[in-house]
C-alpha cells in the first residue's frame, strides 16, 4: 500500500512540476505583462504557443490599393511575434549552425512579418521578415517573399489559426479598414 501511495505522490509531483513549467513560460505569460512590453492599443493578441506569442498590428492593418482603388480581397497586415528563451536559443543555434552572422542576436526578442493576405487566391505572402531586439528594433531583415496557401494549413495548424483570426478580425472591422485605406489614396 505504501509503494502505491509513493508512486501516486511521484506522479502528482511530476504533474505539478510540468504545469508550473508550462504556465511560467515567458511566451504564455506575455499577455500577463511579462516579456517584451507589447502596446495593447496597437497590437491585437491572437494566441500563444509554448514558444511564441502571436500579434497583429490593428492600427496599420489595411486593404491593398490597386489602380487607385481599394482592393478588399487583399489585406496588408504587419505582425509581431515575441519569443521565449528557448525559441531565442533555437534561432541563435540555427544561425550558428548555418554560419550566419550573430551580431545583435544576444538581444533577440521576436520577429515582425509583413503579410499580404489575398482572399481570392487563398494565399498569405510573407513579404518581409525582421528579427527584432527587445526594443523592437530590427536586427536583420529578410525580403525574400514566401507564399503560403491557406488551404494547405489545417484548422489545428498554429499558423493557419493565426491567419484565419486576422481574416475574422478584418470581416468584423471592415469599415475601419476601409477608412484607414481611404486615407492612403
Amino acid at each position: 500500500m505504501k509503494l502505491k501511495n509513493m508512486r501516486m505522490f511521484g506522479w502528482m509531483a511530476a504533474g505539478l512540476l510540468a504545469c508550473s513549467l508550462v504556465f511560467s513560460s515567458p511566451a504564455l505569460a506575455a499577455e500577463d505583462g511579462e516579456g517584451p512590453d507589447v502596446p495593447k492599443n496597437i497590437y491585437q493578441w491572437v494566441q500563444s504557443t509554448a514558444r511564441q506569442n502571436y500579434y497583429f498590428n490593428r492600427q496599420q492593418m489595411c486593404y491593398a490599393i490597386k489602380n487607385g482603388k481599394i482592393d478588399r480581397n487583399v489585406l496588408i497586415v504587419p505582425t509581431l511575434r515575441t519569443y521565449d528563451d528557448i525559441q531565442i536559443e533555437d534561432v541563435v543555434a540555427k544561425r550558428r549552425w548555418n554560419m550566419e552572422p550573430l551580431d545583435g542576436y544576444d538581444r533577440l526578442a521576436g520577429a515582425a512579418e509583413y503579410l499580404r493576405i489575398d482572399r481570392k487566391a487563398g494565399t498569405v505572402t510573407i513579404e518581409r521578415h525582421d528579427d527584432l531586439d527587445g526594443d523592437f528594433a530590427t536586427i536583420r531583415e529578410e525580403s525574400e517573399p514566401v507564399v503560403i496557401k491557406l488551404a494547405d494549413l489545417s484548422e489545428k495548424d498554429v499558423e493557419g489559426r493565426f491567419y484565419r483570426a486576422i481574416l475574422k478580425y478584418a470581416d468584423k472591422h471592415d469599415k475601419a479598414l476601409t477608412a484607414r485605406t481611404e486615407e492612403k489614396l
